[in-house]
């Protein structure tokens, strides 16, 4: 099982830097996160992965606290069908859940649980006595593993994980990133509201460039700003699509009240690729759009070569101040 596998996994890799490790390094600090962590999740799994799963009504599961996905219903009619078609192949992690309400809390297998429950049938699940900690970091490890998440999911969840305490090597081990990703993910959520992120939805499929454009064109708007960007984003089409008309009605100004496209739209735009390509610059700023989509690489190439621009007007400046000839 999926289970078996990943603490599989987690077992090899603490097994090989454990090897790799000279004799003579000192040990860790107590308490501190690391291999010790995964090493923690890789026995839970290991011990799950050998019990037989239980058939639970779904009406005996919560939520999980902290949720990594925004919509379990988005493209759920395929999981539904193949449930339908084959049974459910994969068991979902349970954990026990206190207090008044259903018995049980949902670690991780959210959509499986909604597609079961659309079908009206039980669901496959391994229970497990878990603390949150243990419960979020399963739900990391596991959902990493599937590849399920898109770029702001993971955002929001890695901002989750840090707000129930996780240091950020644990949340990069647990997402299976490095820290200039986390700190871009970080950015990305500290500097756009969560409502409009939500109103946006997952936008399964879009990488970092487009909401960090966003980002770079939201960061420190007005309330008011906010709620007008709000309104705008359109009521259909995919995520993709209302991410999309998001950056370009902040790119073109038409978004009343905020700082940086009332700037913008006082400047002179200067045209290199008519209908699409153009730029405007002001003190300290220069700004340059590409409208059409196949004209967007364009700026990724422009921006790959500003070292080498910046270091050849550099090196062309210096030259030029040391032969000035001062005159008396």
């Amino acid at each position: 099982m999926r289970n078996n596998i990943l603490a599989q996994s987690l077992q090899k890799s603490l097994d090989g830097s454990k090897a790799a490790s000279p004799a003579e390094a000192p040990s860790p600090a107590p308490g501190a996160d690391g291999p010790k962590s995964l090493r923690s999740m890789a026995d839970v799994l290991s011990s799950v992965a050998a019990q037989a799963p239980q058939e639970i009504d779904t009406a005996e599961i919560a939520d999980s606290e902290v949720a990594d996905r925004f919509d379990v219903q988005d493209g759920l009619n395929d999981l539904v069908e193949s449930i339908r078609a084959s049974g459910q192949q994969l068991p979902v992690m349970l954990r026990h859940r206190r207090g008044a309400g259903p018995r049980y809390e949902v670690v991780y297998g959210r959509r499986r649980i909604a597609a079961c429950r659309a079908l009206g049938i039980k669901v496959a699940a391994y229970i497990k006595e878990m603390t949150l900690d243990e419960a979020l970091m399963s739900q990391a490890l596991e959902n990493s593993a599937r590849l399920e998440r898109s770029f702001i999911e993971q955002a929001v969840f890695a901002a989750k994980l840090e707000d129930a305490g996780f240091s950020a090597d644990r949340i990069c081990q647990a997402l299976a990133i490095d820290a200039s990703t986390l700190s871009r993910l970080r950015t990305v959520v500290r500097d756009i509201p969560e409502q409009i992120i939500r109103r946006i939805g997952a936008a399964q499929g879009v990488g970092r460039r487009p909401w960090m454009e966003l980002r770079d064109l939201i960061k420190g708007a007005t309330e008011k700003t906010v709620q007008n960007v709000i309104a705008i984003v359109p009521e259909h089409g995919s995520a993709a699509e209302r991410l999309e008309a998001v950056v370009s009605a902040l790119s073109s100004g038409s978004i009343k009240d905020e700082p940086k496209a009332q700037r913008t739209r006082s400047l002179p735009q200067r045209t290199i690729v008519a209908g699409s390509v153009s730029y405007q610059v002001a003190t300290g700023n220069l700004v340059l759009r590409a409208d059409r989509k196949q004209d967007r690489a364009f700026l990724q190439y422009v921006e790959a070569q500003l070292g080498r621009l910046y270091s050849d007007w550099s090196s062309e400046h210096e030259s030029t101040s040391n032969t000035l000839i001062y005159k008396d």
